[in-house]
């Protein structure tokens, strides 16, 4: 027997043991908090934009950060041939622009609320951060693609459209509910 077909067998049993499904996977995830971001880029003449809870940061030396995308999204197509993209952390008091960029079937960019950086990407106003990064590689994983930005540049502080005098908090998606962390959430 070759190594190579006993590394092949290995791999056909590690498939076939029992996992979790996804009902049991995802109830997992509901517990566990995420920040939230819109990921957004232009695509030929439109603009793409999504939510994703799934952003993380991956190395600082070089700025890497990464995000995954399903495999059926409505968005791959964009996202499987970008050279750029941002992603905008959302505001506490941004939930409206979350639904509306997790909204299937509209143009997510018709109510405003964004601004074009010099390049040509569009960023969420009022966000609490954004990054410009580089697509450096997108990874098949499962039936989702993990994409890898090199960062390129950034703004970090509220932008055009935060509730003035209000010190914003990160947006929170936690068991399928929005939430704000803040001092009175410290321990």
């Amino acid at each position: 027997m070759t190594a190579e077909l006993t590394h092949l067998e290995a791999l056909l049993a590690e498939q076939d043991e029992p996992q979790l499904s996804p009902d049991e996977y995802k109830a997992v995830f509901r517990g566990h908090p995420a920040g939230v971001a819109v990921v957004a880029l232009e695509h030929g003449d439109r603009l793409v934009g999504f939510t994703a809870t799934s952003v993380i940061s991956v190395s600082a030396a070089p700025p890497l950060l990464a995000f995954s995308l399903a495999s059926t999204s409505s968005s791959w197509p964009a996202v499987s041939t970008a050279r750029t993209l941002t992603v905008s952390f959302l505001a506490d008091h941004q939930d409206d622009v979350s639904a509306r960029f997790a909204t299937s079937g509209i143009d997510r960019f018709a109510d405003g609320g964004w601004s074009r950086l010099p390049t040509g990407e569009p960023v969420i106003d009022g966000a609490l951060s954004w990054v410009r990064g580089r697509v450096v590689q997108r990874t098949p994983v499962g039936d989702s693609y993990l994409v890898s930005l090199r960062a390129l540049a950034s703004s970090v502080g509220a932008a055009p459209g935060a509730p003035r005098g209000a010190a914003a908090s990160p947006l929170v998606y936690h068991d399928r509910t929005y939430h704000r962390i803040g001092d009175h959430s410290a321990l």
